[in-house]
């Protein structure tokens, strides 16, 4: 045994037999584990005795060389501060808990005429909120679905401080709207349509259904025929809202159906939200494979996203049981959270075990399909080695653009492409420094010695050498940077995108020789995707350099003049044209505005007017 394994056995030997949180850290002192437990000898010894651990935990075991604890007075403590911990530290082996923030919720708020909205933070106060939903544009589908089932609002109007104050838009002639602005509708009837919709975010459609159809008979009966079809339309889009929910269980049931699946390199978890006896929505996760998807880890998992409560079911299935122990935890902890009681269980057989085997379907297919996806982009990139005489298959592919609006705001982006996808996360962007050579060439070499300067730097993240460099432009620019890379002693695969007369890329060049990619779709459909990623990066922070200056008054471009002072003169003159033609005494009248000052601005527009002349 060696002695390191001993000097850490030791250690975790002389803990108490008390609740807390423990960190492993390896040789350089970083957290790679955060996890949590009711006694924490036992858990942490368990680590460093012969047991035999799963191939991830043994991973992260061989890499630790200390450890730290935090005690807690209770277990529950625990729970909260490891997912503080976690998010703090991001652990290179936990499972990646994301804040509340990551899932879009849609959101009903609290007031005399509640919004209904999409949001990324949960809060605790006193909105109803619902989901979370797998992205944003489901969120805002749903949103929008409710809002014109129920002739609510959508416009930018506050109410009820904007009721009165315009015309009501062309919404409320098409009875797309209700025309709450008008003043006609009541905070009673506006409440109810919404408490209508809240149900129908919640998955009870058939009341909404009911009543929609008594208001069309009625709209029709008494001969409001454009009211009774905008009624009847609406009758058709909760029908087709109820046909995508799939029915699976009792009208009463608040119940979420979790699975975790794990192999040798993935894990994923698939979420099946019940709501009034249907399936509402579908939330999936999927995890790489250092992060160790145990016990611990799924209970942290569970902690975090349920988060503040907001989303808590009754009751939770499990395809897969915890100890009664991390059962029992969590399910005090939920509850507290929810001010009722959460059951935690793993049915065994009846329709609950058949919605655990549907979200434990999910979960595999969600690895499955994210493999058929990688091993699409695996086949072109095996063919782009191929094609470019590559020693190695990439792994990591840097793509750079430069984007210039005029002489200013020059801008280079750097995108990475890796794991079979676009890390954004990894993008940055280099605001080029103005000197007198001011081309694409130079631009492209500063952009990139910048970058290369830090591979072999593990301290920062641009550490990691790329396997191939892609920048747009042709010989050029492949010439200019690799110059620089010889200079620096650095040898990696570099091509330039060449771009035909209708700006799509047509082939790559090494400086010399030409390869041509358009007979190969997926290897042209993967070079375009990076060619042009990497121009919207370099556009868009090229433009927003160019907006915050904007913000800043042309009058800062005078001497002496700040934007306090810039600020007090068109605050005076009201617009920069009285200002343009004030004499030299009605600036001085300005408050702070020295002599120095008043002459200097007199100048300044003086200049304009006679270049205006010339």
């Amino acid at each position: 045994m060696n002695e390191k394994l001993i000097s850490l056995r030791k250690k975790a030997s002389e803990l108490p037999l008390s609740p807390g949180v423990y960190m492993m850290r390896d040789e350089k002192g970083k957290i790679i584990y955060v996890g949590k437990s009711r006694l924490l000898r036992n858990r942490v010894s368990s680590y460093f005795v012969g047991a035999q651990h799963s191939y991830k935990t043994a991973k992260m075991v061989d890499k630790v060389r200390d450890f730290d604890i935090v005690l807690c007075d209770t277990e529950i403590e625990a729970l909260t501060l490891e997912n503080i911990l976690i998010k703090k530290h991001a652990p290179k082996y936990n499972i990646k808990l994301k804040d509340a923030k990551s899932y879009p919720y849609v959101k009903v708020t609290r007031e005399a005429f509640p919004q209904i909205l999409v949001t990324r933070e949960r809060k605790p106060d006193g909105a109803r909120y619902y989901g979370p939903y797998s992205g944003t544009s489901t969120a805002y589908d749903v949103v929008n679905t409710v809002k014109r089932i129920f002739s609510l609002p959508t416009c930018k109007r506050v109410f009820p401080r904007d009721i009165g104050k315009e015309r009501p838009c062309i919404y409320k002639q098409m009875n797309r709207c209700l025309g709450l602005c008008t003043g006609e509708v009541s905070e009673k009837e506006f409440r109810r349509r919404t408490d209508a919709a809240s149900a129908v975010l919640r998955g009870d459609i058939r009341d909404a259904v009911t009543e929609v159809e008594a208001s069309m008979r009625e709209a029709a009966e008494q001969e409001r025929f454009e009211e009774a079809a905008a009624l009847r339309d609406s009758i058709v889009a909760l029908k087709k809202l109820r046909e995508k929910q799939k029915v699976v269980g009792d009208a009463d049931a608040e119940t979420d159906a979790v699975a975790f699946f794990s192999d040798a390199s993935l894990s994923a978890v698939a979420i099946l939200s019940i709501r009034g006896g249907q399936m509402t929505n579908k939330t999936e996760f999927l995890f790489s494979g250092d992060e160790i998807v145990d016990e611990d880890g799924i209970a942290a998992f569970l902690s975090d996203h349920y988060g503040d409560g907001a989303s808590l079911p009754r009751e939770i299935l499990l395809s897969e049981p915890l100890s009664n122990e991390e059962t029992e935890l969590l399910s005090t902890h939920f509850s507290a959270l929810l001010g009722k009681k959460v059951t935690l269980r793993t049915p065994k057989k009846g329709n609950a075990k058949n919605l655990c085997d549907m979200a434990l379907a999910n979960a595999k297919e969600k690895i499955a399909s994210y493999r058929r996806d990688l091993e699409k982009e695996d086949k072109n990139l095996i063919l782009l080695s191929e094609m470019l005489a590559l020693e190695v298959i990439p792994d990591r592919i840097e793509a750079y653009d430069v984007s210039n609006i005029g002489d200013e705001f020059i801008t280079a982006s750097m995108v990475v492409y890796q794991n079979g996808g676009l890390q954004k996360s990894e993008y940055r962007t280099f605001r080029v420094r103005v000197g007198e050579e001011r081309d694409d060439y130079a631009s492209m070499r500063e952009a990139l010695s910048r970058r290369l300067s830090h591979i072999g730097n593990e301290e920062n993240s641009l550490g990691e050498a790329p396997d191939l460099i892609l920048l747009d432009g042709g010989r050029g620019q492949v010439s200019a940077v690799r110059e620089v890379m010889e200079q620096m002693g650095i040898q990696i695969a570099l091509f330039g995108m060449v771009k035909d007369d209708f700006h799509k890329t047509r082939a790559l060049t090494d400086g010399e020789n030409e390869i041509g990619i358009a007979r190969e779709p997926g290897v042209y459909a993967l070079i375009y995707r990076l060619q042009e990623e990497a121009h919207r990066v370099a556009y868009s922070r090229s433009q927003n350099a160019k907006r915050k200056t904007m913000k800043h008054s042309s009058l800062e471009k005078i001497a002496g003049i700040g934007p306090v002072k810039a600020k007090a003169l068109l605050l005076s003159f009201g617009t920069l044209k009285r200002l343009s033609v004030a004499e030299r005494e009605e600036l001085l009248s300005v408050r702070g505005i020295t002599e120095a000052d008043a002459e200097a601005v007199y100048r300044y527009f003086e200049n304009k007017r006679k270049e205006n002349e010339l």
